[in-house]
């Protein structure tokens, strides 16, 4: 089973940009879909990003599309989050999650079964 840590958080500027990775156990990640939600305090988890377990499918949540790209490295078994523009309202704990499936996104927090423990961001107008 594969374990994933986040890094890459921090306290930045209104229009500020971060990137968080996703660092996975070892080179089975290569198998597993993956995704980032983030999480504000008393909420429910919300979907930020996914792709699959090749890096050829991917999405980014309807509001962030253009400003926001996930990408993976299969060789340093990292997946990352580049965040562009960052708006006080993205403050949150970002996490990073994998599910082993080949072949597809995963977009539904509830179908992963593997999770980090998260990074803060927080942005200051």
């Amino acid at each position: 089973q594969v374990q994933v840590v986040e890094s890459g958080g921090g306290s930045v500027q209104t229009g500020d940009s971060l990137r968080l990775s996703c660092a996975t156990s070892d080179r089975t990640s290569k198998t597993y879909a993956m995704g980032w939600f983030r999480q504000y305090p008393g909420k429910e988890r919300e979907f930020v990003a996914a792709i699959s377990a090749s890096g050829r499918s991917y999405n980014v949540a309807e509001s962030k599309k253009g400003r926001w790209f996930i990408s993976r490295d299969n060789g340093a078994n990292t997946v990352d989050l580049q965040m562009n523009s960052l708006k006080p309202e993205d403050t949150a704990r970002y996490y990073c999650a994998a599910k082993d499936v080949a072949n597809e996104l995963v977009l539904s927090a509830s179908r992963y079964d593997i999770w980090g423990q998260g990074t803060q961001v927080i942005v200051s107008s």
